[in-house]
């Protein structure tokens, strides 16, 4: 059972550095010592779960690829009664996102009962700079490696309220740490608002909800209140994602 703990531990700390590492690097993450983490890479790369690279640096493989996808789909499924709580308490369409890469995919979403309503097509990848679901992720990551991924996407410009300055989309983080929720005030889509709240998985945050909606609707909630109700939803559904964790926090 140590073994599989430990080659979890390695995996988990590829993905927490980007999908690679060196040997140095995963040994200062995971506080294994490095003849451990060559034995267990040994066994990664021929299950194909980790790939090395020209450089000597290993990497996330394509193994991983089919278990992600099957586990993507079983999560969006055991989201939907979560996310019709929301629709439920909001009246507005519910999400469900995850960051892959540098990229928000919506991998769930159950519709609002009104005639006017918003979609965010499950599959639908968009960068996270201009979402409440983006931003929830986002502040929960170290301020560097936001940087780092607000570089390589350059933060394009989607509406005129769109943020894109790294001062200011720090600034935003840290306004979503302190209260618990995140907003996107018409900057993916004008007219379009959306509130989002993390999922955590323990400590780890690992997905973000969310309600969108015209925007005159969603300004006339109570925005802290709904937040309060959807944080409590959201740990409903984290304690399904990893009852262990859960019950730890």
């Amino acid at each position: 059972m140590q073994s599989v703990d430990r080659a979890f531990d390695v995996l988990e700390a590829l993905a927490d550095l980007g999908g690679s590492a060196g040997i140095s690097e995963l040994a200062g993450r995971t506080g294994l010592p490095y003849g451990t983490i060559h034995r267990l890479l040994r066994t990664l790369l021929a299950r194909g779960y980790v790939r090395q690279e020209t450089d000597r640096r290993y990497a996330l493989g394509g193994g991983l690829v089919r278990l992600g996808g099957v586990a993507e789909r079983m999560v969006g499924a055991w989201a939907r009664p979560y996310l019709s709580r929301l629709v439920e308490l909001s009246g507005e369409t519910a999400n469900l996102a995850v960051l892959e890469g540098d990229f928000i995919v919506y991998i769930a979403q159950v519709p609002s009962p009104r005639r006017l309503r918003m979609f965010a097509e499950v599959g639908r990848r968009v960068l996270p700079h201009s979402t409440a679901v983006g931003k929830v992720l986002l502040a929960h990551r170290p301020d560097d490696e936001v940087v780092a991924l607000i570089e390589r996407t350059g933060m394009p410009r989607r509406t005129a309220n769109t943020i894109t300055a790294h001062t200011e989309m720090l600034g935003a983080l840290s306004q979503a740490r302190e209260r618990g929720y995140a907003l996107d005030l018409g900057e993916e889509e004008l007219g379009v608002h959306c509130l989002a709240v993390p999922v955590h998985d323990g400590d780890r945050v690992v997905a973000a909800m969310s309600i969108s909606g015209p925007a005159e609707r969603i300004t006339a909630l109570d925005q802290d209140e709904l937040a309060r109700h959807m944080r409590r939803i959201a740990h409903d559904f984290g304690t399904q994602l990893a009852p262990r964790a859960a019950r730890a926090t």
